[in-house]
């Protein structure tokens, strides 16, 4: 057994693209089911929306990257109103369906052949990000960090960029919800219908997070898409919003911090299981007649949901969170 290499994986694992992407998308998360009590099921949509939103820019149009990510947070815009004026007024549960029924929508519309020409299909888009890359103040073949945290030049600048966008996201969510906007959040959260007889638009605020938490989650697509210098449409599907809601319930919902620290655990989490049952399974230690290399990335999938499972029943608020803070009114 390397442990080396596990450890160092695991480390890394932490810290990279997909904890940063995650963590956007469910600092987003967390402004809608954490402290407003939406169920938006299809922050994926959003994700999607802000990488097509850079690539067709550039790719179709000739526009800058910066011009990409205007568009695409005009669009999420769009977007969240389209999904929240004829839901919010019913119950959660109708947005939840709208929700993830659009998400689906927006994937298999950039995914069809139909719209190759334009979206590049099933095969997506590729090397857009030249504005973003030009900016780099590090040396592209030069090594940062120490240890297992030891990244290129080409790899630091967006680490540096995207976990600075998690933290003035979330610096941004600590201000609002400390606020008189952010108070009646919560009361809409605990009781719409004492809000509304307090005078208060319900429908105003849910709309204006289901905007505001839907625009973190268009960031966390432009960073992907940069990132990778590419937009492939199955990485937008459901299982996206779903291992986003994972980091959030993790961390704690309705606590700022609790959706960047979930992310980094469900990464690290995925990752040393990953690499101890390869690890395992090289060494001889799991013979074939129980699990083959093949099947080790189901069975990690395996193994994180029997303990999402497990700190449900024993911790359901999260590492970081509040019990009180799920006793959400769903009417």
């Amino acid at each position: 057994m390397d442990w080396s290499l596990i450890f160092d994986s695991t480390i890394k694992a932490a810290v990279n693209k997909e904890a940063m992407v995650f963590a956007l998308a469910a600092v987003g998360l967390n402004l809608h089911f954490g402290y407003t009590g939406l169920l938006n099921f299809g922050q994926a949509g959003f994700i999607a929306i802000g990488a097509y939103g850079a690539a067709i820019s550039v790719e179709f149009y000739n526009w800058s990257l910066w011009a990409g990510l205007a568009s695409g947070l005009v669009f999420g815009i769009i977007f969240a109103l389209i999904l929240g004026v004829p839901t919010l007024r019913l119950r959660s549960d109708y947005l939840a369906i709208v929700t993830i029924a659009f998400a689906e929508m927006i994937r298999f519309v950039v995914r069809s052949n139909r719209f190759t020409w334009f979206t590049g299909g099933s095969s997506g888009i590729n090397g857009f990000s030249d504005d973003f890359y030009d900016l780099n103040p590090f040396d592209p073949g030069k090594k940062y960090g120490f240890g297992p945290l030891t990244f290129s030049g080409f790899e630091l600048w967006p680490a540096v960029v995207g976990w600075t966008l998690v933290a003035l996201c979330s610096v941004l969510v600590y201000l609002l919800i400390r606020s008189p906007w952010g108070r009646v959040l919560k009361s809409i959260r605990e009781d719409e219908d004492a809000a509304r007889s307090l005078g208060k638009n319900v429908f105003v605020y849910k709309m204006q997070s289901l905007v505001l938490g839907g625009l973190f989650g268009v960031l966390a697509g432009f960073m992907s898409a940069v990132w990778t210098r590419s937009v492939q449409p199955d990485t937008f599907a459901t299982a996206a919003t779903f291992f986003a809601y994972t980091c959030l319930i993790l961390g704690g919902v309705g606590r700022v911090k609790g959706p960047i620290i979930g992310s980094m655990i469900f990464l690290a989490l995925l990752s040393f299981t990953d690499t101890f049952l390869r690890q395992a399974v090289a060494n001889d230690l799991i013979p074939d007649s129980i699990m083959s290399g093949s099947q080790v990335g189901q069975t990690r999938f395996i193994l994180m949901g029997v303990g999402l499972m497990a700190l449900m029943i024993f911790r359901p608020q999260g590492i970081f969170g509040n019990k009180r803070e799920l006793e959400l009114d769903a009417r």
